[in-house]
């Protein structure tokens, strides 16, 4: 009888469950996205597949998978399997966890696969405890987590196990993920007549920012808090007014593809170049809200502080780099202090586009046939003794300020000049520099010519070169 309860409930709660939980894949050929861990021929795959696996540690944001994934190696495992949750769960629970896996070892000869969901939450002592067992063989961990485990497990626990990232579902993914629950029969919402425009469907996958998790909760919400229409076949129709309900963000006119994209990131980039740090915050704002990906706004800014701040100020290509690897440890939605101060930043620091004056070089390398390089700058470890190569170079840390007037460029270059300082911010510092430099340089030149000209036999023209 108990059992008839038993199942009765279990069909009850699976019916009351959220469709996320519903949704979940049962096998490898269900799961989407991760295709770089879990794709045809893949380590992890094959692991799975053979129910060979080693210990191994799920790291990724939430909503990619990582206790679905645990789900599914349940499933296909013939190792017991254990669940632990580290924000329930202490010493005590872990030591009968072990002394169970031991037991059923010694006694049955069954492997016993741990998972530890939030394996990051798990305080030093915790994870030591874990550790022998680990190294023994008495248990197979599977740990998940959200943080990245070289800073949040302890090393001894990560060199014991592969270290697999789950990277946030692409749209291709969450669209596929959405067209499941639609047509799924038994588990989503085949049974009913549902239709969903594609611009609602488009908004949903756009604002859930790689989290299948997030998705399904917004498709749950607007397909169950929609009434069926009075015609013959009772349809659902998800417009997009209701899918920004039901996500709770507002749909702006921003497709990643068309011209809004390229049209938005433009003005962002013009408003950081013309030193308007609240243009510049309202454009951002306008792509995070759109559900643009921040890493690339980040790499815009990497390069913004090359090409429009450059050696102004040398700090802003620092700042961006920090910024986002700082991004990528700590994830949204904390992370929009990281992008906002990354963009404040570049906005306020001074402007110079002087690394554009590669390009010059390259224009000049392209047009003009490729000069001698001095004698005294060549290679002397292998021709000086044949060749004289390297003979003459001097070495400028042999002199005061580490500098020497010499010749770099090639003969018919002389006089030549690329780099331009701007004078603002710490170029100006570098335009100070540079013009005691090239002075002395210009000044040694000149001598050089007319030693050279006076040794020449040129009769009358030492005259015309004199006057």
């Amino acid at each position: 009888m108990s059992d008839l309860f038993d199942t009765a409930a279990d069909k009850l709660r699976f019916e009351r469950a959220p469709l996320a939980d519903r949704m979940r894949p049962r096998t490898l050929d269900e799961y989407v996205g991760q295709s770089h861990i879990l794709g045809s021929g893949r380590l992890l795959r094959r692991a799975i597949e053979a129910d060979r696996l080693s210990s191994i540690l799920l790291f990724g944001p939430p909503g990619t998978g990582k206790t679905t994934l645990a789900r599914i190696i349940a499933n296909t495992t013939k190792a017991h399997f254990v669940t632990l949750n580290a924000v329930l769960s202490g010493v005590k629970d872990i030591r009968g966890a072990i002394a169970e896996a031991t037991d059923r070892l010694k006694h049955h000869g069954q492997r016993t696969i741990l998972f530890i969901d939030e394996v990051h939450r798990f305080n030093k002592a915790q994870q030591d405890a874990l550790l022998p067992h680990v190294e023994n063989g008495t248990v197979t961990l599977i740990g998940a987590t959200t943080e990245n485990p070289y800073f949040e497990v302890i090393k001894a626990l990560v060199s014991r196990s592969r270290v697999f990232e789950l990277k946030s579902l692409t749209e291709s993914d969450l669209l596929a993920v959405a067209e499941q629950a639609l047509a799924n029969t038994e588990r989503g919402f085949g049974k009913l007549n549902v239709s969903v425009d594609k611009n609602a469907l488009d908004h949903l996958v756009h604002t859930s920012n790689g989290d299948a998790r997030s998705l399904l909760n917004a498709l749950e919400l607007a397909v169950e808090t929609t009434p069926e229409s009075e015609n013959t076949d009772a349809t659902r129709h998800i417009t997009l007014q209701i899918a920004e309900e039901s996500i709770q963000k507002r749909a702006v006119l921003y497709d990643r593809e068309g011209d809004a994209h390229y049209d938005t990131i433009s003005a962002f980039i013009k408003s950081l170049r013309g030193s308007d740090p609240d243009a510049a915050l309202y454009w951002m704002a306008r792509m995070v809200y759109a559900g643009e990906d921040p890493r690339f706004i980040f790499r815009r800014m990497l390069i913004f502080a090359a090409e429009d701040i450059g050696l102004a100020d040398p700090r802003a290509l620092q700042m961006a780099v920090s910024a986002s690897q700082a991004f990528d440890y700590v994830g949204m939605p904390e992370g929009r202090f990281i992008l906002s101060e990354c963009c404040l930043y570049l906005a306020t620091a001074p402007k110079s586009n002087s690394t554009y004056t590669f390009f010059d070089a390259l224009r000049y390398v392209e047009k003009e046939q490729s000069g001698e390089i001095p004698n005294h700058l060549k290679d002397a470890n292998r021709d000086a003794k044949g060749l004289g190569h390297g003979e003459n170079y001097q070495y400028p840390h042999a002199y005061r300020a580490h500098y020497v007037p010499q010749q770099y460029l090639p003969d018919d270059m002389q006089g030549v000049y690329f780099y331009e300082p701007s004078g603002l911010g710490f170029e100006k510092t570098i335009a100070e520099r540079l013009e005691y430099f090239r002075s002395r340089d210009e000044k040694e030149s000149l001598q050089k010519r007319v030693a050279r000209y006076a040794e020449d036999d040129v009769g009358d023209k030492t005259g015309d070169y004199e006057s």
